[in-house]
């Protein structure tokens, strides 16, 4: 540009001199010259190259993803969804075009999601079909009676706060400031303070019905905090003894109160339930005896053997019961003032430095299920993990509710009842409880079945509400107590020998052209052997043949251990949806 500015003024300078001596013109504008702008060449971009994928490695993920998928629902108790996320996690592999045995790494992959899957169909869902018992938490009575309280006498501060606390609070059952009293004060303010605070906060969830219920039956209402130690208000709670639920009633105390307890149930774990029977039975007690520190030493140690204690010491007074160590054991002595204290600190926590967070109770509904029903049907029809379920019915022994009780009233979060009412009007069998039945034959019995099908006789007996000495009919059918295969299990009528050695036989047929009216594939089950069985009885639940089983696991005789692996090979039909 420099360059150019310099070359027109020169020729503006020359053109003037010019004019000097010439004849005066008029000289025209010269228009510039047109200035070229050079544009830079364009700098070449480098091209992205997209790395090809690969599609077995994404069929592979697209597989993986259902199958966590199907772990998730699982854990949440969701059956049929985890079934629809596993059978759609092996059929992407038997669809695709590659089969699920040509491609290594595909082969591989479904390899391990079927022993995976046949892991969790023999484990978590064998004992999810409920046929084991719920777990128990322990009982605190156990270890609140094994303390020993009286190293050291109370301390002169404990005792003046409680007599100004006694004086100042109204108790409807007496309250003895003596030092047996006193020294389980100081033990639940000091070492055994998160215990208190923790059945406190706990007990806040049922106290209001409890209270309820009290009142209406007249008793006091400082009886509701027994089960502050008992049970530490758990309603799974379960002693050394046997003794269950919230109020701790043993089997046949509970009986004599009105609560069921068979193979499906036991309504001492129902928190409601339960608080009635145990207000039946201490108005039983009190009305035995006319005192409620015996009572309640009864409803420890048991009215026979109190009333006996009473004959032989010619005493009338738990007090002179419990001073001697002749008559009652140390566990009903330490239960009564046990109580008290707890009584005592439970009416005014915050006096006691106790940090009590209240539990709110949950809102529910019942609906009732017009036919035995499995819990994690109905968790899956409202949304909810089956867990949930459980906590809101704890009475339930096994995951399907009882098998004769056509009209049970189960409890849902609120708003679950409609969800349910929907689903049951379009519900077909198999949409209720799974349950295995059996067709008695003629000559069997109970211990024949149960040793044929490697179960127990008592739970076969009490599954069927049968005395394990009951006689069997031909064409009764039974429940057996063990759970169905749920997953990948083909139904097959007439399932096929196997006459090939791969691990997974029939896949995806690849001549096209000669299409055929069904696909099938045999998925593998891992069984693992149980004492008793025989390829025989192993054969029978899985509807195969003995010769199947020896061929799959080339066998070379009958003969198998417990504890041994099976592989069971099973037609499941590809074309079916899931």
């Amino acid at each position: 540009m420099r360059f150019l500015r310099g070359a027109i003024c020169a020729l503006a300078f020359t053109s003037a001199a010019c004019a000097a001596k010439a004849p005066t013109t008029v000289a025209r504008p010269v228009a510039p010259a047109p200035v070229a702008v050079v544009t830079p060449a364009p700098v070449p971009q480098p091209v992205a190259v997209t790395a090809p994928t690969d599609p077995v490695v994404d069929l592979i993920a697209e597989s993986n993803r259902h199958f966590l998928n199907g772990q998730k629902e699982l854990q949440n108790g969701h059956l049929e969804s985890a079934k629809a996320e596993f059978n759609r996690a092996l059929d992407m592999l038997l669809e695709s075009p590659y089969g699920a045995r040509t491609e290594p790494r595909i082969r591989e992959h479904f390899d391990r999601l079927v022993e995976r899957i046949s892991a969790y169909e023999v484990t978590a869902l064998a004992q999810g079909d409920g046929f084991a018992e719920k777990r128990y938490e322990p009982a605190s009575i156990d270890e609140l009676l094994a303390i020993s309280t009286f190293s050291q006498a109370p301390s002169p501060e404990t005792t003046q706060a409680i007599a100004r606390d006694l004086e100042a609070t109204a108790h409807d059952i007496e309250i003895p400031l003596n030092e047996r009293v006193l020294a389980y004060v100081e033990l639940f303010t000091g070492r055994l303070k998160g215990y208190l605070e923790d059945g406190l906060s706990r007990g806040s969830r049922f106290l209001p019905m409890i209270q309820d219920v009290f009142r209406a039956e007249g008793l006091p209402l400082d009886l509701a905090y027994v089960p502050l130690v008992e049970s530490a208000f758990k309603p799974n709670a379960l002693s050394r003894a046997k003794a269950k639920g919230m109020w701790q009633f043993m089997s046949g105390t509970a009986l004599e109160n009105g609560l069921r307890h068979d193979w499906y149930i036991d309504e001492r774990a129902d928190p409601e339930k339960a608080t009635r029977a145990a207000a039946k039975y201490l108005k039983t007690l009190y009305g035995m005896f006319g005192d409620w520190h015996l009572a309640l030493a009864s409803y420890n140690g048991g009215p026979g053997r109190v009333q006996t204690a009473m004959k032989r010491s010619r005493k009338d007074t738990f007090w002179e019961l419990s001073a001697s160590s002749r008559y009652l054991p140390r566990e009903t002595r330490d239960y009564v003032p046990l109580i008290l204290a707890a009584v005592i600190i439970a009416r005014n926590p915050a006096q006691y430095g106790m940090n009590v967070q209240p539990v709110d109770a949950p809102s529910i509904e019942t609906i009732t299920l017009p036919k035995a029903t499995d819990l994690r049907r109905v968790a899956e029809w409202i949304g909810i993990p089956v867990q949930d379920l459980q906590d809101l019915n704890p009475e339930l022994r096994r995951w399907t509710t009882p098998v004769r009780m056509d009209d049970y009233d189960l409890k849902v979060p609120m708003g679950g009842a409609d969800a349910v009412k929907n689903r049951l009007v379009e519900a077909t069998p198999d949409d209720f409880a799974s349950l295995n039945y059996l067709t008695v034959k003629n000559g069997e019995t109970l211990s024949t079945i149960a040793r044929k099908l490697s179960v127990s006789r008592t739970d076969l007996a009490e599954a069927n509400y049968l005395k394990t000495t009951a006689k069997l009919t031909a064409g009764q059918q039974l429940v057996i107590p063990r759970p169905p295969t749920l997953l990948l299990a083909a139904r097959a009528d007439n399932p096929v020998p196997v006459t090939e050695t791969r691990s997974v036989d029939a896949v995806v047929a690849s001549n096209v052209s000669a299409p055929k009216p069904e696909r099938a594939a045999q998925v593998p089950v891992v069984h693992r052997v149980k004492r008793g069985e025989t390829l025989a009885s192993i054969a029978r639940l899985y509807s195969t043949t003995v010769a199947s089983l020896m061929q799959w696991n080339h066998l070379k005789g009958s003969t198998i251990a417990a504890g041994q692996r099976l592989t069971v090979r099973q037609l499941r039909n590809l074309d079916a949806t899931n």
